[in-house]
């Protein structure tokens, strides 16, 4: 078994297509083909589904592919640790954001790391936090940034920033002539979540402490909830640093939650063998342009950060 074999089952896995794999690879299809099947008489199984159209994995193909991935991206760790920090500040960087967090980072990211680091190939994607997971534990990206904890072993967690709720109400709302909202008010009105699909919110969502405040946005943008409000009445809830993407005329709609206060940690996530140092330190130095100092973790306020 060779790195190179690995490589090409994984482009396999990629494309779908032996010949896009084999041009991708830089070699014919036969030869390819001939190099797959020699790891598939080494391992003894077939790894791909060859009578499928696309081609697939084979329910075992899938698993070698997945800890191929890991493997291959280990071997990148190594060749790293001898580069320059100019070399470590080059190349691909692939990062997975929650979608209450891509539209407040995202537009900064690209324009901080594409000033201070043009070598940087900034890839971005918005998951749900269980996709993010499992793409760093198949290390099909390199970072991620979550709402924590996440309570998962083999990550570690660099908190960036913390913010509080705010509550988004509409003009017609009792709640609109109120300063505040206390938490427990919020049980039996017209709260619109996007959770499972937009709906308003049941008090069964808060049964046993299992909810938290960033399960109304799973999957969903609060841009969408701020326009139900708006064109349906009720209330929504956002974190706070989207207070400032809202037009200027929406800026009336917010109210303070209290009693308690609900708030949350953002935090970059690495799989615990990463050793990319100067490029989380490119992050972080991205997300200290972006976000207001109030709101930034004391790890991130002192500057660099080390592994």
């Amino acid at each position: 078994m060779t790195l190179q074999q690995l490589r090409y089952v994984v482009a396999i896995d990629q494309y779908r297509h032996f010949g896009k794999a084999a041009e991708a690879c830089g070699l014919t299809q036969s030869t390819l083909s001939l190099m797959v099947k020699k790891l598939e008489e080494e391992l003894d199984t077939p790894l791909f589904d060859r009578e499928s159209h696309p081609v697939c994995p084979t329910e075992v193909g899938r698993r070698v592919i997945d800890q191929a991935k890991v493997v291959l991206y280990n071997v990148e760790q190594i060749s790293q640790i001898t580069r320059s920090e100019k070399e470590r500040l080059s190349g691909p960087l692939k990062l997975a954001l929650i979608s209450t967090v891509a539209p407040v980072l995202i537009p900064g990211l690209f324009k901080y790391i594409g000033r201070e680091y043009p070598s940087i190939g900034l890839q971005t994607e918005e998951m749900l936090t269980e996709t993010i997971l499992d793409r760093l534990r198949k290390a099909e990206v390199d970072m991620g940034i979550v709402a924590v904890p996440i309570r998962e072993p083999g990550f570690l967690e660099i908190p960036l920033y913390h913010e509080s709720f705010l509550a988004y109400v509409s003009p017609d709302n009792p709640a609109y002539a109120k300063e505040s909202i206390t938490s427990t008010s919020l049980l039996g009105q017209s709260v619109w979540i996007i959770r499972g699909g937009l709906r308003q919110l049941d008090p069964s969502d808060l049964n046993e402490g299992r909810f938290t405040y960033d399960h109304f946005f799973e999957g969903g943008r609060v841009g969408t909830l701020i326009q139900v409000v708006s064109d349906n009445g009720g209330i929504t809830i956002i974190p706070e640093t989207h207070s400032k993407l809202i037009l200027h005329s929406q800026q009336d709609c917010l109210r303070t939650i209290t009693d308690p206060v609900p708030s949350r940690t953002v935090s970059l996530i690495i799989r615990s063998d990463y050793i990319h140092e100067a490029k989380i330190n490119a992050v972080a130095a991205a997300v200290r342009s972006i976000i207001p100092g109030a709101l930034l973790e004391s790890a991130l306020k002192r500057g660099r950060i080390r592994l």
